[in-house]
């Protein structure tokens, strides 16, 4: 089970100081969304000259435009972008052909799909699929992961992400509910007092 830093609502040189803090606890470092949105594409080339043996992670949402989208954060280095599994199929064929020539990974993120669009994508088998309790579900409603996916609709062979408010005790169930293969982590880590120790206590759990 690899840890995806998840990096989002900070500067450009806060997210480096932060995973410089972290990074022997973390796999895979996600450049945010709004850290795209607020200071482009160059948030995902400085994360990758600043951590070049790490997989970053580019949360660029793509809905539409993605030849377009996805090249551009490939060519940045992003390793792996995400395209929101509401898209038309179209759009994620695209991103699933740009991905192939170049060699990286499509993560599709599952946030507000149907039942049957999850079962419409599953012929994406070499995509990763991030089941997500969004930002706003958390600070609005509430809302938590704490893992129990019902219908789990997924093959053994196939890779699961999980986003959304994961606690050290979260993590832990998600593992026995869905067992996912990728835990994306933000505040837990990036708003605790000591971002260092609370990086090295999920890499605990997750060594386990």
């Amino acid at each position: 089970m690899k840890i995806q830093l998840a990096l989002d609502r900070m500067e450009i040189n806060e997210a480096i100081e932060i995973t410089k803090k972290v990074e022997n606890s973390v796999d895979w470092i996600e450049v945010g969304t709004s850290l795209i949105k607020e200071f482009g594409i160059t948030s995902v080339r400085n994360m990758k000259q600043s951590f070049p043996d790490k997989t970053i992670v580019a949360d660029i949402k793509t809905i539409d435009n993605a030849r377009y989208e996805f090249e551009m954060c490939f060519e940045a280095g992003a390793d792996v972008a995400t395209v929101m599994g509401v898209s038309p199929l179209v759009t994620i064929d695209a991103c699933m052909e740009v991905a192939n020539r170049y060699n990286k990974l499509v993560m599709i993120d599952l946030l507000n799909t149907t039942e049957q669009q999850k079962r419409d994508l599953m012929k994406y088998k070499q995509a990763v699929f991030c089941e997500h309790v969004s930002k706003d579900q958390q600070e609005e409603l509430g809302a938590s992961n704490d893992g129990v996916v019902e219908n789990n609709l997924y093959g053994p062979d196939m890779t699961i992400a999980v986003a959304g408010g994961i606690t050290h005790d979260s993590l832990e169930l998600l593992r026995k509910t869905l067992n996912p293969s990728i835990v994306i982590i933000g505040s837990a880590i990036t708003k605790a007092e000591n971002p260092a120790e609370a990086a090295a206590k999920f890499k605990r759990v997750e060594a386990k």
